[in-house]
């Protein structure tokens, strides 16, 4: 059984040749320059990671490379899944765009490594175009209105932000001491558009009431997370 497996594993093995090993690697390092171009134009600010975009060129180029060794050996390509399972990744994902292109890299890099060009560059074109056309979508932006101030100052706040946003903000934190309080509110892009529309400045608003003494808007998104 051994002599069958080895025999087997020995004729669908082949070798290639130096000039099909380098259209894959040319090949290979097209289409990554063309996700890199992708991930650099849908990623903006903060998000923006120029090391995790060079990462992505890289790993089209070494996917291709195992695929090259690899080739139509099944005894190698089982002993290189077993090595591979050895190797854990703790790097965290903090944008769920990035998991989609690390995928894309390896298929590129596995299609380039069995010198499926064809179909890597349609693939490439087609996922190109949409996460040109969807990677400028933003997530929803979510603010906290911290406001801090007297005891005896309570209910003019809550009248204050209930007016400014029309009763839509949500009290998330009310810490109630002897002396002061504390307020947290959460507010969305829209609630936000709205109120600057009946008062262009809620710090003002709040801070001519009597006992407040800080008041604070924090943005909650993505970019501040990474």
């Amino acid at each position: 059984m051994k002599e069958i497996i080895a025999q087997l594993s020995q004729t669908m093995g082949s070798e290639l040749s130096i000039t099909q090993i380098c259209l894959n690697f040319a090949a290979a390092l097209l289409l990554g320059l063309v996700i890199y171009i992708s991930y650099r134009f849908s990623h903006s600010g903060a998000v923006y990671s120029a090391r995790f975009n060079v990462s992505l060129l890289m790993l089209t180029l070494i996917t291709t490379l195992i695929m090259n060794v690899i080739g139509n050996n099944i005894a190698l390509s089982l002993g290189m899944v077993g090595a591979l399972s050895i190797v854990r990744f703790r790097t965290a994902i903090k944008d769920p765009r990035d998991s989609t292109y690390i995928f894309w890299c390896i298929a590129v890099g596995i299609s380039c490594g069995v010198s499926y060009y064809l179909l890597a560059s349609i693939g490439t074109g087609v996922i190109f175009l949409v996460m040109l056309l969807l990677g400028a979508v933003k997530s929803n932006d979510r603010y906290l209105l911290i406001v801090r101030a007297a005891a005896k100052t309570s209910q003019q706040i809550e009248r204050t932000v209930l007016l400014q946003y029309e009763g839509q903000a949500l009290l998330r934190v009310k810490n109630q001491g002897a002396e002061d309080v504390e307020y947290i509110y959460e507010l969305s892009q829209k609630m936000l558009e709205g109120g600057k529309k009946k008062n262009p400045n809620i710090n003002e608003a709040l801070f001519l009431l009597k006992g407040v003494t800080h008041v604070d808007l924090v943005c909650q998104n993505e970019e501040v997370n990474r």
